[in-house]
């Protein structure tokens, strides 16, 4: 066991999932398909922990939570594994009433976020006028501006969460951490919305091996901000963690078919959920497979 200090966060994933309780409302990072943080959700679907609040950009992170029942309520602007546009295990748990939830739509998500980031309990907003979305009891509240104009907003409440989890590619032991690929989103956000934040990286890496003088634009956040740090080689699998790897579109496929039945997901989840890491690499085609993947097309 690693005990994380102020000077070394490393952490194994199971020491982060006990960090986690029951009730709490937690924050995913990554984007549907891409540097989705699925060894720590593989991990939080084997565990006991229930009645979570998910906030998520979803994709298939929310979409095996779901099916294995861990989840509350959800607050989603989408869940999606692109090639494959709605996620079928959201889609079967939705449909089903699994879940409460408060369906946003991208802007408000990320006004929401930025509104807890910035530690306020709103932001003032625009988006949403016109839509069904804004009809929900959450969205209810306007605000005038004070200004000559009078316009009135959409009062987007902060998505305040109590812990972050996200996907890096690199970190050292203090919690230093670098998002390599181009499209990183709002995981920044997710961290600064939230009491504590838990990374898992594709390498450990000691601090001068980070190059923080060329590589300052990819730490997304400061060190004090992170809380724990594991690391998970192809961590992200099945979603992509370019530059290191890329999405492995027939995984993908075979996840979306275990939502048929109950059998078929039975399945996947005796293979793919309920072994350790290795067991899931080996299962997942080995190391040389997952590096070999091509650059799928959007």
């Amino acid at each position: 066991m690693v005990q994380a200090t102020k000077l070394d966060k490393r952490m194994t994933i199971d020491e982060i999932v006990g960090k986690l309780r029951d009730g709490m409302t937690i924050g995913i990072g990554g984007w549907a398909t891409r540097r989705k943080p699925m060894a720590l959700i593989r991990a939080i679907a084997r565990s006991s922990l229930k009645d979570l609040t998910i906030v998520s950009y979803g994709g298939p992170d929310v979409g095996i939570l779901a099916a294995a029942g861990k989840i509350k309520k959800l607050v989603f602007a989408f869940v999606s594994l692109d090639h494959y546009p709605l996620e079928p295990h959201f889609r079967n748990a939705r449909q089903a009433g699994a879940f409460s939830v408060l369906e946003l739509d991208e802007g408000l998500m990320h006004w929401g976020l930025r509104a807890a980031a910035m530690r306020l309990p709103f932001l003032p907003t625009r988006v949403g006028f016109g839509t069904d979305i804004v009809n929900q009891p959450e969205l209810s509240k306007r605000v005038e501006s004070p200004f000559e104009d009078g316009e009135e907003f959409v009062a987007m409440p902060a998505l305040k969460l109590d812990v972050a989890l996200l996907h890096v590619h690199r970190a050292d032991q203090r919690g230093n951490v670098l998002t390599l690929s181009p499209d990183p989103f709002f995981d920044e956000l997710f961290s600064r919305a939230a009491d504590a934040t838990y990374v898992t990286a594709e390498q450990v890496v000691p601090t001068a091996a980070l190059d923080m003088r060329n590589n300052f634009r990819y730490n997304l956040v400061e060190r004090a901000m992170i809380n724990g740090v594991a690391e998970a080689r192809f961590g992200a699998h099945p979603t992509s963690a370019a530059p290191d790897y890329h999405l492995d579109l027939k995984h993908l496929k075979l996840y979306a078919d275990s939502a048929a039945s109950a059998e078929a997901w039975a399945a996947y989840r005796q293979t793919f959920l309920d072994v350790d890491d290795a067991a899931y690499l080996a299962a997942a085609g080995g190391p040389d497979a997952i590096l070999a993947l091509s650059k799928p097309i959007y």
